[in-house]
């Protein structure tokens, strides 16, 4: 049976239960290593793969996560459908610690992350304005309102450099500007995703308020651990429900984002390049 849906744990999501007929797959990519071995499984009858985004015991920091290669491992299994999860700090007062926020948006405060599988005599443009599949996100919400989540199915993520958090002046201009939630990781997955013509979607877990909240101080490590394993084991099930329900096809258009989106002739493409982007490109150059 094929694997279809890719799953991303990320902070307090280091497994999934669930998973029956488990195999651990480690796989070398041209971009180098994966975050570690992706668990391949079946849940609810559908074969999946989990992937830890910072490592077995929480060891890669935003800014190392080699992110080409999670996404290019997830392509070489034939993922068609990815559902991240990602802790975040909620910059609404609405949108409180342990409610889902399934964001539509994205605006990139990073600083130099690769985050294209483009380049080196290949050149190419993927539209990006609607950077979330609709269709998956509609499939992530309803499964949240189905296990008794409080859900937020839209909202634009701030993703921000790290490690450190947000100074007050930043926390607070993000909100004039409209933003909803923070994060450190999630806009390279999909513009990744996107290039690989893979479907994603963010489950946005709130820990916590980030520091413009007036009650910022008195949040304490221990409480954000423990809503870490709240949202995990909320999580959990959100994403065992999408998995039940999701449909058998992709009714979007993110199955073909490159087919107008490269610019180079195909004769100009080093040899080097079209072998190692062949699970991504190979069907646009023969």
């Amino acid at each position: 049976m094929a694997i279809e849906i890719g799953i991303i744990g990320g902070s307090g999501l280091y497994d999934m239960e669930g998973l029956t007929d488990r195999q651990d797959v480690s796989l070398r990519t041209p971009f180098g290593d994966p975050s570690g071995p992706y668990t391949t499984a079946t849940l609810h009858g559908r074969r999946v793969a989990f992937l830890a985004r910072h490592g077995a015991g929480h060891r890669l920091m935003p800014s190392e996560l080699n992110f080409r290669a999670n996404i290019y491992g997830f392509k070489t299994l034939g993922v068609e459908r990815i559902l991240s999860a990602s802790a975040v700090g909620s910059l609404r007062e609405d949108y409180k610690p342990l409610d889902i926020v399934i964001p539509d948006q994205f605006f990139d405060r990073t600083r130099g992350r690769i985050s294209t599988f483009f380049g080196r005599g290949l050149v190419a443009h993927v539209g990006f304005a609607h950077p979330i599949c609709g269709e998956l996100a509609g499939v992530a919400a309803a499964a949240g309102r189905t296990v008794g989540a409080t859900i937020h199915d839209r909202g634009t993520y701030v993703c921000m450099e790290g490690p450190a958090f947000s100074t007050l002046a930043e926390s607070t201009s993000y909100r004039a500007m409209g933003f909803d939630i923070i994060g450190m990781t999630n806009l390279q997955e999909a513009k990744l995703a996107r290039e690989a013509e893979i479907c994603y979607t963010t489950i946005a877990l709130v820990t916590d308020y980030d520091c413009w909240h007036p009650d910022h101080d008195s949040v304490t490590v221990e409480m954000i651990i423990a809503n870490l394993v709240r949202n995990a084991t909320t999580a959990q099930r959100i994403i065992a429900q999408a998995v039940k329900t999701m449909p058998a096809s992709r009714g979007c258009a993110c199955g073909r984002a490159l087919e107008h989106a490269l610019i180079t002739r195909p004769q100009h493409v080093p040899d080097a390049v079209k072998a190692e982007l062949a699970p991504i490109v190979g069907k646009y150059l023969k």
